[in-house]
């Protein structure tokens, strides 16, 4: 893993999980070396998955968690030497998306006093310690909300914006190609010693381009979804609706059970089957037992208390490579079925698309091209 190549910019990731956001910035071209976990079976997960997947894709690193310390205990000086044994490159980027429930509108809103909001801060903190050419965090749009967090971010970033041209903006993983509605707030920070004297921008931000798919930009609006129907009913895709945003296009066929990895892993329904008879397809308005519509895109991905989404045509939840493929997941991804379903379902939840991720990976690499950062 250290001898790396020389043209690709390195990256350290932090909060790595499935490592969605890695595989994304590897797809742009950026080379992941140094990656941080401390979920002891998020850190077994992470390295089946990604090593299948870069096998697939011929490349042969194998993947590994290289740290899995929590970050509050990782010294700086320990980063660099775990990444750069050879010698500290001039350009790299640091990728992360901190544990956010403390600032989700359905979670404590505890924000940045809870134990996962100091995450986000000791994020920062590392931002300013080891200076990458440029950052990019993901949270959830509680962050940027609500008025009390909204006001400490404000501090933090005001921290990093001595250092930093930063600027954020919410995007949904639905306007890039993926069935899933899922909003999530991403900043990007480059280093203002990078940029020559011409390039000017106001503390407010909006100088970065971030993406956008025009094929899919505002998919939500955009296209006559369908509503809810009964249980059990025979249909056919309304014509003009994208397949790809539709759930239908991550469901395993019967026939295809056997041959697809990890798709017969599901929880199993303790309800009687008449009760679930009874929830109609597309009925995602519920607190639990959501089912989806095979002919929509999925209500966000958040797998929490074994909660997973119901099947539209089947009574089951969803399997775990439903669930991937929800997240834009190649299934070249694969997990060892011997390890906790519970975990599984959780790591899944907690990532970003891998195509979001992949469009804003590029978006990055096209500015500090045009840009001549690096």
């Amino acid at each position: 893993m250290n001898n790396h190549d020389q043209h690709k910019i390195p990256i350290l990731s932090f909060y790595s999980g499935g490592g969605f956001m890695d595989m994304g910035f590897e797809k742009a071209g950026f080379e992941i070396v140094w990656t941080n976990e401390v979920d002891d079976v998020f850190i077994k997960l992470h390295a089946a998955g990604i090593t299948s997947w870069r096998k697939a894709r011929g490349n042969g690193i194998k993947a590994e968690i290289f740290n899995t310390k929590s970050i509050t205990d990782i010294t700086s000086e320990k980063i660099i030497e775990e990444a750069f044994p050879l010698e500290m490159p001039k350009d790299f980027g640091i990728i992360g998306g901190p544990p956010c429930q403390d600032f989700s509108m359905n979670g404590n809103l505890k924000g940045f006093n809870g134990e996962r909001g100091k995450l986000t801060v000791i994020f920062f903190d590392k931002i300013l310690d080891l200076r990458p050419t440029f950052f990019v965090m993901e949270n959830v749009t509680g962050l940027t909300k609500s008025s009390s967090t909204k006001e400490h971010l404000t501090k933090l970033l005001n921290r990093v914006e001595k250092e930093y041209f930063v600027d954020h903006k919410t995007l949904n993983a639905l306007d890039f190609g993926v069935p899933q509605f899922r909003e999530r707030v991403f900043f990007i920070g480059i280093r203002k010693d990078k940029f020559n004297d011409e390039f000017r921008t106001d503390s407010l931000g909006k100088w970065f381009a971030f993406p956008l798919n025009e094929q899919y930009n505002g998919a939500a609006e955009r296209y006559k979804w369908t509503t809810t129907v009964n249980y059990g009913r025979k249909l056919t895709k309304p014509k003009g609706l994208p397949l790809e945003l539709c759930v239908e296009s991550c469901l395993v066929p019967t026939r295809k059970l056997k041959t697809t990895p990890n798709a017969e892993e599901y929880f199993n329904l303790h309800v009687e089957e008449n009760k679930l008879n009874k929830i109609g397809e597309g009925e995602t308005n519920r607190p639990s037992f959501k089912r989806l519509h095979r002919f929509k895109y999925s209500p966000t991905a958040c797998y929490g208390n074994n909660e997973v989404h119901l099947h539209p045509y089947k009574q089951r939840r969803l399997s775990v490579r439903e669930t991937l493929r929800i997240q834009g997941v190649e299934d070249t991804y694969v997990l060892p079925t011997a390890l906790s379903l519970t975990k599984k379902f959780k790591m899944i939840g907690n990532g970003v698309p891998v195509p979001l991720a992949e469009a804003v990976a590029n978006a990055v690499k096209d500015f500090i091209t045009k840009n001549k950062i690096i």
